[in-house]
This record gives C-alpha cells, structure tokens and sequence, in this order.
C-alpha cells in the first residue's frame, strides 16, 4: 500500500521544491542581475571597444584593470560600513586592518613571517590575513569602545596612525619601509580556488601570463586583467554574501539596535560592549580580507597606499556616495568614484585626452579674454576628478544624504532587492490588465 502513495506524493514534492526555488530566485532577481551585470562586464567593454564609437567608450567607462581595484577596494568600503553603518561607531582607523592583510601577504611571499612560507596557497594566506585583522581588531575595539562618538573615531584614528609611522620605520619590511615591500617578478602567481587542485585554481596578478585565449568565439581575449577580475569578484562575492547573512541574523539585529538606541539594547538585556566588539572583529577580518586581496593582484605594499588616513577616507566616502547601512551602496560608491576618476584623468584614456585628439587646432585655440578652450581643458578637465569629487561629496551630504541605495530604499519602501521586483511585477500586472 505504501508505494501508489509515495507514487502519488512524488508530483506534489516536486512541485514544492519547484515552488521553493522559484521563490528564492525571485526573491533574489536584483542580486542575481547585479551578478550577471558584473560577469558580463569585460566582455561587454571589449565589444563595445571594438564598434565605431569604441573610443568615447573607453572615455567613459572603466578599463577592466580599473573594476579589479572596484572589487578589493569595495570590499573594503563595504566592511567599514559593516562596522560604521550598523552599529553607528565611525571607524576612522579602519585602513589598520586592510594594511595589516597586505603586509602579510607580500612579507609571507618575501619570507619574513615566521611559520608561513612563500608556498603558503594563497587562499590560506587570506583566511590568515583576515585572522590577524581579527586579532588587531580586538586589541583595539577592547579600549576603544570604552568610549563612544567622536572620541570612538579618533582613538581609532591613533591606533591606526601609530601603525602607520611603525610600518614605515620598521626594517624589518625592507631596505627602505617607507617605500614598502614587493614581490618583484620573483615567486609565482597567487591563485585564487581550491588548494592542491590545479584545475580548479585561478593565477591573480599584474605579473601572471599574457592572454588566456578566445572567449565563446567572439573575438574577446582574458588577458591578467579579466581572469584576474573574476577570481577577485569570487572571493568578494563569497565574502559579501557572508557579511549579509550575518546581517539578517539574530546577531545583525542587535548591531541595527545598538545603532538606533544603545541605551535600550543595553536596558533589554543585550551585553553591548561584546557584541559591539564582535562586530568590530568582524569587519576587520573582512577588510584584511580585501587587503590581502590588494596586495596578491599589486604584488607590492606601501604605508601610503595601505595604512593611510587617506585610504580610510576613501571607504567613507563611498559609503557616503553609495549608502551608509545598506552594505552593497558602498560598493556602487566606489564604482562611481572610480569611473569619475577615470574620465578625468590624465591617461591617454581620460575626456582631456580625447577632447584635444579630436577638437582641431582653431577650435582649441578658439575663446574669449585670453583664454581659449585648450586653457579650460587644461584647468578645469584635465586631472581634476578630486575637485569634482569633493563638489559631488558636498552635494551628496547636503541633498543625498541617504546614498544611492539608501535613497532607493526610500523610494520603493524597502530593500530594493524586495521591492523592485515587486514593483516590476505590478507594472506588468497593470499593463496586462
């Protein structure tokens, strides 16, 4: 008798288990498109680089090499929101952690870390590197969190300027620290994927091979840069994903009501000294991550572009631009920072560039008062994407102030992964009917 019925149970378990990942993939429709749209990326640039107007393309979007700093760099931007967008503590010392991931990485390929080789895999030196962030991170947040506001941003400041003017002395990181530490074209590649299976590994680095080949016969080669922008994104997608389930935990919610109101999470019971601390281990592990991260695909370190104030300063602004406590904002952010960056550079690539290839002489000699449109080129175009991005910074506090994903969130009710489908859907609905 048992078996007509598992027979006639067989199509009902199978349509619920249909239903259930119908349910998660819509659910999860504007996470899985963001994926897509970061995948297809070099392959789109290297496509539309190829059509009439290849070159005002190039002017105005990112060059791969430049999206694989989006990714490590967004990673730690995201991880200072971790800490600062939820539970409201500013972590102005945060490049600590990020700079300590990459010192450890380019000292264990140089072999000067004591119990770790230049053939550690890489992959364990990232786990290491996010462990030692760790460690830091409670050395600091056990006395900084003894105060709260201001005091909180600037002890952390201290920490971290303390460790910049150590690394810079310390001779131990090479002839010269204050210049750094580098791989050089000695060792092999980092290689991102499953230790001890070749197959399933990945070459990350400036230095790793020329091309990699043919994609999908369309006439897009992977160069260092792509193959290199994929094994990061792996890493940052598995870590990003990580960072949101803890969000949507138990525990993310006593991070978002320290945050709102630290009196009552404490009046409730909550012993918000450790979990404040625990956060704060956990972002740092995460911002070692993207510093070790950094340091496989640069294969060189310096305090300027590790420890710096500077560096942190970057995070803050991209969670600023893109959205603090809403975690992938700052991602976006940085992206926007970056591709502002880029137009306005002073590389072959950059609008000034592109304006003087293809203005004729009487047009650039053309003007008014002694001034002529190569004169506005040259001051106003040419290499000033920090002034353009200190004016966006301004507008952004005064008319954003929730960021592009927060004001998104505004504006559809809720998380736009919940809510854009949802008003997706309903357009449809209305149309049909």
């Amino acid at each position: 008798m048992s078996e007509p019925t598992e027979t006639s149970d067989a199509p009902a378990v199978t349509d619920r288990r249909g239903a259930y990942v119908r349910r998660i993939l819509a659910d999860h429709a504007v996470h899985a498109a963001v994926v897509v749209a970061f995948a297809l990326y070099p392959i789109v640039y290297t496509v539309l680089g190829q059509t009439p107007l290849g070159s005002e393309f190039e002017v105005f979007l990112p060059r791969v090499h430049a999206m694989v700093a989006v990714l490590y760099i967004g990673l730690f931007a995201m991880s200072f929101d971790f800490i600062s967008g939820y539970t409201g503590y500013l972590s102005f010392g945060h490049a600590l952690f990020y700079g300590s991931g990459a010192y450890l990485v380019v000292l264990t390929a140089t072999d000067k870390v004591p119990l770790l080789g230049p053939d550690t895999p890489f992959m364990l030196l990232i786990l290491v590197a996010g462990l030692v962030a760790v460690a830091l991170a409670l050395a600091v947040g056990a006395v900084s969190f003894r105060l709260s506001g201001v005091y909180f941003a600037m002890i952390t400041l201290g920490f971290a300027e303390v460790a910049h003017v150590f690394i810079r002395n310390w001779d131990h990181v090479g002839s010269n620290p204050r210049d750094g530490a580098s791989i050089g074209a000695a060792g092999d590649a980092f290689a991102v994927g499953v230790p001890g299976i070749d197959a399933l590994q990945v070459g990350i680095g400036r230095l790793v091979g020329d091309e990699f080949g043919d994609v999908f016969g369309i006439g897009v080669e992977f160069g260092t840069a792509e193959v290199s922008y994929y094994a990061i994104g792996a890493v940052v997608l598995v870590c990003y994903l990580l960072m949101q389930r803890i969000i949507h935990s138990p525990f993310g919610r006593v991070m978002i009501a320290i945050r709102e109101n630290e009196e009552r999470a404490r009046a409730v019971g909550y012993d918000v000294f450790r979990f404040k601390l625990a956060a704060f281990a956990i972002s740092g592990f995460f911002a070692g991550v993207a510093g070790a991260l950094f340091a496989g695909y640069r294969r060189t370190v310096a305090p300027g572009n590790t420890f710096d104030l500077f560096f942190t300063a970057e995070a803050l602004l991209a969670a600023i631009v893109g959205g603090f406590g809403t975690l992938a904002g700052p991602l976006f952010g940085y992206l926007f920072n970056a591709s502002v960056e880029g137009v306005l550079s002073t590389e072959p690539h950059g609008i000034a560039r592109y304006l003087r290839d293809v203005l004729s002489e009487s047009t650039l000699s053309a003007g008014a008062g002694g001034v002529t449109v190569a004169d506005v080129i040259n001051v106003l175009v040419d290499g000033r994407a920090d002034l353009y991005l200190g004016i966006v910074f301004i507008l952004f506090v005064l008319y954003v102030p929730r960021g592009i994903l927060g004001t998104l969130r505004d504006r559809l009710g809720g998380h736009v992964a919940d809510r854009l489908p949802e008003r997706v859907r309903s357009r449809f609905r209305g149309r049909n009917e």
